[in-house]
């Protein structure tokens, strides 16, 4: 097996990536239809106008195979926002995530950008540990009724 990659994220990657999260969220966490409807409007507004001198988005791959993804967008002229973070089941637990985080974390730092936000779910206790074994704060965690659950919303920062 290869050790699978990092690339840039292409248009043709946009239904994979909404299937992804509709099916894992819906299978995992119990997440109705509104959130890859999230996710694909999601990505149709980065396709359609993100500024490539300043938003980015990855695609880890295990040669024609998709893993995951990871965004950086711009929030304003001081703060980037990480979105759509994603490993498929069968590629978590080897590193990937955090290759993933750090690719995004040191473009959002080499376009100048002061720091970086992300919203997730408290339930994403991978993903947060690794944001905070990485150095980012949690700033708010908010009970919410959103996807057709009850979740508790969390907002994550971090300065460069």
């Amino acid at each position: 097996m290869m050790q699978p990659g990092i690339r840039l994220f292409s248009p043709a990657d946009r239904d994979w990536l909404v299937e992804q999260h509709a099916v894992h969220y819906a299978r995992d966490e119990g997440f109705d239809s509104s959130f890859g409807a999230l996710v694909a409007g999601i990505l149709d507004e980065f396709i359609a106008g993100h500024d490539e001198t300043c938003e980015r988005g990855w695609i880890a791959c295990n040669g024609d195979q998709r893993l995951g993804s990871v965004f950086c967008v711009r929030l304003c002229d001081t703060t980037a926002k990480l979105r759509l973070f994603l490993l498929v089941p069968e590629a978590r637990g080897h590193g990937l995530g955090r290759r993933l985080l750090e690719v995004c974390m040191e473009f959002a730092q080499a376009r100048g950008y002061a720091g970086m936000q992300l919203w997730t779910h408290e339930s994403h206790v991978a993903a947060c540990a690794l944001y905070r074994n990485r150095g980012w704060q949690l700033g708010s965690a908010v009970p919410v009724h959103s996807f057709g659950q009850d979740l508790v919303e969390q907002s994550w920062t971090y300065q460069f």
